[in-house]
């Protein structure tokens, strides 16, 4: 990875419908003011657009209905999910999935390559082997080139097309639009896909030559075997979201042991929560790096990544998040130690803007959790509804913090629902993780139409 990092040029692959329709119905009040009130179309992100986000409203049965939003999604073949449920058998989420398998992958093979454990120089091979060499879509089959002292090109589940950027992170994505039917489960014969990003922004840097794997099992001058360990949303607010990344993560680990593991070694994953906590996540990485380490795949949430970064960086360590979605991280102080397979929310930007707006909205309102990931996306949102002509007096931009322990405390978001109501939005984009289930139980509660 090389520092300063670049600007990465991006194109969403979508255009913005602004058929400005109106939207009637009013509730009394508002009927004696003499303005009728517009009914309001709910819209999500990767946060929240989840069926296990469904789940929270079995008190208010079919209130998601309608609700569309955006989150980075690569079509995934019946094969993959029916393997994903060979480790979960309950599995019915899939959102990063597919970006958890590929950064343990992938940091496997860059081990291989590198003929060593020592994260610094399996991060000098990561970006290579999303880039470079011969081609290979398989565990297996790339791991098996790399023994041989060859480089690769990886394409897996979610990189399917350009390779990483110089910042350590995908140069091209795919995004899904999502839709929640009448029982607030996605219904996934409604779901749309874009491509977005451009492959010429992917690295053109040399990584260093590969190391052929002599024999068998090692002399461990090489540091095997490797070691991963998890830092994922076991608990928290973002806990939600486990299910499919654990699923991602563990598949990954069966494949590359299946295939022969890393320099000669069974691959070891060691488990760990990030808690959607930076104190939890803290505490976590200070075990996996007692542990001896070598990659940390995490942290779920990107201001908990923020939080941890300086500690696995002082340690050495290779950190490798799977869903980690703030632009800011593109470039920070990392020593080339982070990277990401989930794609910059400079990207889901655009592709939310253009979800909001084909639907013809009049005033928006934009909810966010305040934090490095939703301050940031409603920041972006926010950015491209006003290049496509929305006005500042048409936006209203509404965050709010979080609790601390979902699991004694929830959020009231009474004020901000007021806020909403008073200011006539007919759109509502929540960007949040599990809690953000209160705000939209605080519009209804405050009187506000929900268009299903």
């Amino acid at each position: 990875m090389l520092v300063p990092r670049l600007t990465r040029g991006v194109a969403l692959t979508a255009c913005a419908v602004l058929a400005l329709t109106a939207t009637a119905c009013g509730d009394k009040d508002d009927k004696e003011a003499g303005t009728p009130a517009p009914q309001v179309r709910l819209y999500g992100t990767d946060g929240n657009m989840q069926n296990s986000f469904g789940k929270e409203f079995t008190d208010q049965a079919g209130v998601l209905s309608g609700m569309k939003g955006t989150t980075p999604l690569t079509p995934l073949s019946q094969d993959f999910k029916s393997r994903l449920r060979t480790v979960d058998p309950k599995l019915n989420d899939f959102l990063y999935a597919a970006e958890t398998y590929d950064a343990v992958v992938i940091s496997s093979i860059a081990a291989q390559l590198a003929g060593t454990t020592n994260p610094a120089k399996i991060a000098q091979q990561i970006n290579g082997v999303t880039l470079t060499g011969e081609r290979c879509d398989s565990a297996a089959q790339c791991l098996k080139l790399a023994r041989s002292g060859v480089d690769v090109e990886y394409r897996g589940a979610s990189l399917t097309r350009g390779g990483f950027t110089a910042a350590g992170e995908p140069s091209t994505a795919s995004y899904g639009t999502l839709h929640f039917n009448d029982s607030d489960q996605l219904d996934d014969g409604k779901t749309e896909y874009v491509g977005a990003g451009d492959e010429s922004a992917a690295s053109t840097a040399a990584p260093p030559a590969p190391k052929k794997q002599e024999g068998g099992k090692n002399d461990k001058k090489d540091g095997s075997p490797l070691k991963i360990g998890g830092l994922l949303p076991k608990t928290g607010d973002l806990a939600l979201a486990y299910p499919p990344l654990i699923a991602g993560a563990k598949l990954a680990i069966k494949d590359v042991n299946a295939a022969g593991g890393v320099l000669g070694d069974p691959v070891q994953w060691i488990d760990g929560d990030d808690g959607t906590n930076p104190k939890v996540a803290k505490e976590t990485v200070a075990r996996h790096i007692a542990a001896g380490v070598h990659v940390i795949i995490g942290a779920g949430a990107s201001g908990i990544s923020r939080a941890v970064l300086p500690d696995v960086v002082a340690a050495g360590i290779v950190l490798f998040s799977p869903c980690n979605t703030d632009a800011g991280l593109s470039s920070p102080d990392d020593k080339g130690l982070y990277f990401r397979t989930a794609p910059s929310d400079i990207l889901q930007g655009r592709a939310l803007a253009d979800v909001i707006l084909r639907d013809g909205p009049h005033k928006i309102a934009l909810v966010a959790r305040k934090d490095a990931y939703g301050e940031g996306l409603q920041g972006y949102v926010r950015t491209e509804l006003e290049k496509a002509g929305i006005g500042e007096d048409k936006l209203k931009l509404v965050t709010y913090d979080p609790p601390e322990n979902p699991a004694t405390s929830t959020l009231d978001f009474s004020a901000g629902a007021k806020e909403i109501k008073s200011f006539g939005a007919d759109a509502v984009l929540v960007i949040g993780f599990g809690e953000s289930a209160q705000v939209i139980k605080a519009l209804t509660a405050a009187g506000v139409q929900i268009r299903h």
